[in-house]
């Protein structure tokens, strides 16, 4: 066990949960900048991480009352179908591109983010009228095919992408976007995780102390969601993914 990565991790997961994030672009960021990774075993192993870090945020963040169980499932299970395939496109990307491509996806979640935020209209706290029937259902598959691929193809947890389609298609608020995007992420994981395996980029030793560390911080991390100011949450939501794009960057 390496206590450097186990308390790096733990420090990530405290901000994850937080802000209902997987964070695989975080992580991969951190692995290869910190800890000389490959980019391609560092975005095996972040992405398989998620499974466990976000089961741990979403069991608190339902616990607080933030999950839609609907939403989550529908739009997850899709999600898993596009995270395999893109995993294995990712496999034949070399690292050098790759780098650049996760770098791009995560600051270009977090221009959305920040659009959708703080120019297009304030999000209510509370959750709008949400779609139902077939509406709701080709609402949360489109949501989950689009996030599965960008997840298993670049490495990142999708988490805006997730977000944002949560709370513009199918209306959740921040609170609820935040605590169902954690769940949606454990099939995207599981997907993007068994096609990784498939392909030998999955370190299994530094898997498990990436989900020591992201799992314990998160389940904490989740604690202060509906504690903290909403400004607050979404300021956030956005520095999580330019951070990480910044370390791969330079």
């Amino acid at each position: 066990m390496h206590v450097s990565i186990l308390i790096t991790m733990f420090l990530t997961g405290l901000i994850l949960g937080f802000i209902g994030a997987g964070g695989a672009g975080f992580i991969i960021s951190l692995l290869t900048i910190l800890f000389g990774v490959s980019i391609h075993t560092a975005l095996a192993t972040a992405l398989t991480a998620m499974i466990f870090s976000s089961f741990s945020g979403a069991v608190s963040h339902y616990r607080e009352g933030n999950v839609s169980i609907k939403a989550g499932i529908t739009t997850g299970i899709i999600g898993a179908a596009g995270a395999w395939a893109g995993s294995h496109v990712s496999a034949h990307i070399a690292s050098g591109e790759l780098k650049w491509l996760t770098a791009g996806m995560l600051m270009f979640s977090a221009f959305l983010l920040w659009l959708r935020m703080f120019l297009l209209q304030k999000q209510s706290i509370q959750a709008k009228s949400i779609p139902s029937g077939p509406r709701f259902v080709a609402r949360s598959l489109l949501i989950g095919i689009v996030t599965g691929a960008l997840s298993g193809m670049f490495g990142i947890g999708s988490t805006p992408f997730i977000q944002l389609g949560l709370m513009i298609i199918l209306g959740l608020s921040v609170r609820q976007a935040a605590g169902t995007t954690m769940m949606v992420i454990i099939p995207i994981a599981i997907g993007g995780g068994l096609a990784s395996f498939q392909q030998g980029t999955l370190d299994l030793g530094l898997l498990v102390e990436v989900v020591i560390g992201t799992m314990s911080g998160a389940y904490i991390g989740a604690k202060f969601t509906n504690r903290a100011p909403v400004p607050l949450l979404k300021s956030s939501m956005i520095a999580v993914p330019i951070v990480a794009s910044l370390l791969l960057i330079f």
